[in-house]
């Protein structure tokens, strides 16, 4: 089970169940804390999940949290709930490294003085920061390690990867070092890598979640801010802070209503894509997304097997923004290409090498996808896929070499993924039976343009049905 309620060290705990325990006088907020980063104390060295910590913050903040629970006035039900923010997001107090010399090379390194938008928020909603987690250099990797601060590690098998960019975010959650974690996603950095530690991550819809004060956008809005955790309860719970009432943003209402027994308000249309093209996909992956299709339709769903190759093209094409958005980057940092990683610099070197027939040809993928997808959606409610296309591969390598034999790049194993960033799409991994050595498996539920609410109800549906466990509950880091 994900619900686990009184049982267990606080680490192990929700942050719903956490929140109960703080209502009931049983556990504090301080404790919870210190036990959190006790366990970062344990796990981290293996892992490498957190390179900042602040334990002096994180008791202060509890402590504030701890008196207000006492007096009756919890700011809400993240009050007290220990966090662990992406570095690629500004946190007030913390250093932004990007996991790149020109950010957290010796003498550059600076603690930045305000928190960017979706941090605020859930500093005001009292969750308490514990620190930060490792990225990719520049978060354009699906794998998490950099020059700076080395590799991250999946707790469920040390050797392997948690994936990318939200590689230390994930294993912070799935290591038991914080219930919740934020992050970003601009191709599938929140997905894949909840797919890969047995997490429930959502890609919200873009502009769904505002963002001020953060670090230069070099994949402009296509990169959105997002919440990872144990349970659907949780991350539901971070995104009515996240998306809360704004002008600016795409939702000036709020993210919508969310109970514990949420379920859809009838039953979806899925289209089940196995494949784009010929990319391949994991034999065990594939036999696990297709169990848990036919378990949807066990719930009441009608689930159709189909392609939707439109996807191909965007999705092959997709490193072309990554580079042009590096090489504008370097713009602000002339004669400092030597700082970036091998990887990196030669992803500036191709960027710069771009014309504006090349970016141009991207966006007419990007709205042909779109027109496509409306297509889809004119006929399905939602699109059904894996999350990954790879299983967790070695933790040093960027990507896996081959995938189901087959010789695959960068990219091969983010087959699923770019294209709902492109479309600006809503889409979210959910945990579904893992692979026969024990590894985790996620398979994507992607919605229209603004569904969000959709997709976190159909996962809170399958996780009812169909529980996942944590790495404590069988084999631990």
């Amino acid at each position: 089970m994900t619900r686990i309620d009184a049982a267990g060290p606080l680490w192990t705990l929700s942050a719903a169940a956490l929140g109960r325990r703080y209502a009931a006088g049983t556990a504090s907020p301080v404790t919870a804390a210190r036990a959190c980063l006790e366990r970062a104390e344990a796990v981290n060295p293996t892992l490498n999940a957190l390179v900042a910590v602040d334990p002096e913050g994180a008791e202060r903040a509890a402590a504030a949290s701890a008196a207000r629970w006492r007096a009756g006035r919890p700011l809400g039900p993240l009050d007290g709930v220990p966090l662990t923010v992406k570095d690629s997001l500004n946190v007030a107090g913390f250093a932004t490294g990007w996991g790149s010399r020109l950010y957290a090379g010796e003498g550059t390194a600076r603690a930045v003085d305000r928190d960017e938008t979706p941090v605020a928020r859930l500093r005001a909603a009292g969750a308490v920061i514990l620190g930060k987690t490792n990225v990719p250099e520049l978060t354009v990797q699906g794998y998490t390690g950099n020059p700076v601060h080395g590799v991250t590690r999946n707790p469920w098998d040390p050797a392997l990867t948690p994936g990318g960019s939200s590689g230390g975010a994930v294993a912070a959650v799935a290591s038991g070092i914080g219930p919740l974690a934020l992050g970003t996603d601009a191709g599938g950095s929140i997905r894949r890598p909840a797919s890969h530690t047995g997490l429930i991550g959502l890609k919200p819809t873009a502009g769904r979640v505002p963002r001020k004060g953060g670090l230069p956008p070099i994949m402009l809005d296509l990169e959105v801010v997002g919440p990872m955790a144990r349970t659907v309860e949780d991350l539901a719970a971070a995104m009515r802070v996240l998306g809360a009432a704004d002008p600016d943003s795409v939702a000036p209402h709020g993210f919508g209503p969310f109970g514990r027994e949420a379920v859809p308000e009838r039953p979806m249309r899925i289209l089940h894509v196995p494949a784009f093209g010929t990319a391949p996909v994991d034999p065990e992956i594939a036999d696990s997304v297709a169990e848990a299709a036919g378990r949807l339709a066990g719930l009441g769903h009608r689930v159709e097997t189909g392609r939707f190759d439109a996807a191909t093209a965007i999705t092959e094409a997709w490193p072309v923004l990554g580079q042009a958005g590096i090489a504008w980057l370097m713009r602000a940092h002339p004669g400092r290409n030597d700082d970036l990683g091998p990887d990196i610099r030669a992803l500036a070197e191709a960027g710069a090498a771009l014309s504006a027939a090349d970016l141009f040809d991207v966006q007419r993928m990007a709205l042909a996808l779109r027109r496509d997808l409306a297509a889809l959606f004119a006929g399905h409610d939602l699109l059904m896929t894996p999350a990954a296309a790879a299983l967790p591969w070695r933790a040093e390598d960027t990507h896996p070499p081959r995938i189901a034999g087959v010789p695959v790049g960068p990219r091969g194993s983010a087959t699923f993924t770019g294209f709902v960033n492109a479309a600006g799409c809503p889409g979210i991994s959910i945990p579904c039976r893992p692979s026969s050595a024990g590894l985790p498996i996620g398979f994507q539920l992607v919605a229209p343009w603004g569904g969000d609410e959709t997709l976190v109800a159909m996962a809170a549906a399958y996780e009812a049905a169909h529980p996942w466990r944590m790495v404590w509950e069988g084999k631990a880091p």
